[in-house]
């Protein structure tokens, strides 16, 4: 007795349900993901094995490099520019709009209030190296406040309920780190969070 040959047919699956996952994933990830700004200078924190997060909204973060350099970013935008006009007003320095969009794209701020105008008139490649030789200025003049307490100061007055981080090198030296949170002592600035690379506590 012969076989039957049964006749192949072709296999055909339905992609329709897998690709709307696939947008649903994409759109959930674009939605609910952080971008991380380039830093000016390259810093590798310290381990520590606390869990507490740093909140995403309402926070000053203060950088520190491992030469002592201390620059600064807010995450909004509106309140930066609020935070940039007391500052200018303060210290009578003049800038363009055009300047004040390059401060506003500015991933971080990190130069002496004398030398601002100039460096936002740098075109945006010069910006990114000059800003690696600055950094805010920490010694009080005169007994006045410093640079750096004084963009405190304004990040404060623009918002009330502003968090401040610190983000130091694990190869700074402690007295620098020290001498950051001493300017923020004397402004009654006593709770803020320091910033670290978690790993596991070992057994």
């Amino acid at each position: 007795m012969g076989k039957v040959k049964i006749k192949k047919q072709a296999v055909w699956i339905d992609m329709t349900p897998m690709s709307d996952v696939m947008v649903l994933l994409l759109t959930f990830f674009m939605l609910t993901s952080t971008f991380v700004k380039n830093e000016p200078v390259k810093v590798v924190t310290p381990g520590s094995v606390s869990e507490i997060k740093v909140p995403e909204k309402d926070v000053l973060n203060i950088l520190v490099d491992k030469t002592g350099k201390v620059f600064m970013s807010m995450d909004n935008q509106t309140q930066l520019m609020d935070v940039l006009s007391g500052m200018t007003g303060q210290y009578g320095v003049s800038l363009t709009g055009e300047q004040e969009k390059k401060f506003q794209k500015d991933p971080m701020w990190g130069v002496p209030m004398d030398k601002l105008s100039a460096y936002l008139s740098l075109e945006s490649s010069e910006m990114a190296n000059q800003i690696k030789t600055q950094g805010i200025p920490t010694d009080s003049i005169g007994g006045k406040k410093s640079e750096f307490q004084n963009w405190v100061e304004q990040a404060r007055q623009v918002n009330t309920d502003i968090k401040i981080a610190i983000k130091a090198d694990e190869h700074t030296p402690y007295k620098i780190v020290k001498k950051v949170m001493s300017e923020l002592q004397d402004m009654s600035e006593n709770r803020y969070y320091l910033i670290t690379s978690y790993k596991k506590q070992e057994d």
